[in-house]
């Protein structure tokens, strides 16, 4: 790290500030380095990339294409690398009184899953129930899938919140929740900004998946602001095991993205894609602090 030095104005005003100055001279000091040091400081973030009219991952962006903001603060990005990683994936499943509807997508996200990975399964209703714990055996997870009873409000905020606290306690693989939804939130007891928070303490990615667009809004806060990504299950118009070859092209890519320009990074990191073709305008980003 290069020392710190007061520019030339800085230089010239302390010489109008004698040793005993004291306070006066302290703040000029501290107001002189903070450019430096915000300069200096570093963090990392995980960010997403993918198209929203097609659910592909995107995969070829450099440094300039990202313009990253901190609550209006504009982060300088010093490095961007495309990486993939194998998953530890908990699939949420909806499993109340309107969750039937996604249960075909259920046994497609079973059988997309990787050599190597592992999956946990939750059903979700007024509560969040373990079916399954992490396995990489298909027949578990679809044995698992063909058990669950089907009843209750939908709680999704709720169902996250205690997926997020205690499912990936030993994963080892990058920290992803699929969560499989009729598209109905039931009156949870969290917040999303509880859940967010969360999710930034646990390294986790939140990827929703939905048949009906009535909290669709909520759904791509719960992707922007952990590092997902959103499904609109209907708008694309695929088969099961299609959707969820798609959904892991997105899931298992990431950037890792080095930024400067804050002391510490807040909750609510906003990510526009620049300099594409007008053909590409519908590149949509998320990103998550590495704490």
């Amino acid at each position: 790290m290069r020392p710190f030095r007061f520019s030339g104005n800085c230089r010239l005003a302390a010489r109008r500030f004698s040793p005993r100055a004291g306070i006066e001279f302290l703040l000029l000091a501290a107001f002189c380095l903070l450019p430096a040091l915000l300069e200096a400081q570093q963090a990392k973030l995980v960010v997403t990339a993918f198209d929203q009219r097609t659910g592909e991952p995107v995969t070829d962006l450099q440094a300039a294409n990202f313009n990253i903001q901190d609550d209006r603060t504009t982060l300088r990005i010093n490095r961007a690398e495309y990486k993939e990683d194998l998953l530890d994936v908990m699939l949420l499943i909806d499993t109340s009184l309107v969750g039937e509807m996604v249960q075909p997508l259920g046994a497609g996200f079973i059988q997309s899953l990787g050599d190597k990975e592992q999956m946990a399964m939750v059903a979700y209703h007024s509560s969040a129930d373990l079916v399954q714990d992490f396995t990489a055996s298909k027949d578990l997870l679809l044995g698992a899938l063909t058990r669950v009873r089907y009843g209750n409000n939908p709680r999704v905020l709720d169902a996250l919140y205690a997926a997020i606290d205690g499912g990936f306690q030993y994963a080892t693989g990058r920290r992803a929740i699929v969560l499989l939804s009729a598209g109905v939130e039931g009156n949870s007891r969290v917040s999303e900004g509880e859940v967010l928070q969360l999710a930034r303490q646990r390294n986790v990615a939140i990827y929703p998946v939905y048949v009906i667009g009535a909290e669709r809004g909520m759904f791509r806060r719960l992707a922007q602001f952990s590092g997902g990504a959103y499904f609109d299950a209907r708008r694309l118009e695929l088969k099961p095991s299609d959707l969820a070859d798609l959904a892991y092209s997105v899931v298992r890519g990431y950037y890792e993205i080095e930024v400067s320009g804050v002391f510490t990074l807040g909750h609510r990191i906003e990510v526009k894609i620049e300099g594409l073709p007008r053909s590409r305008r519908n590149v949509w980003a998320s990103a998550r602090p590495l704490d």
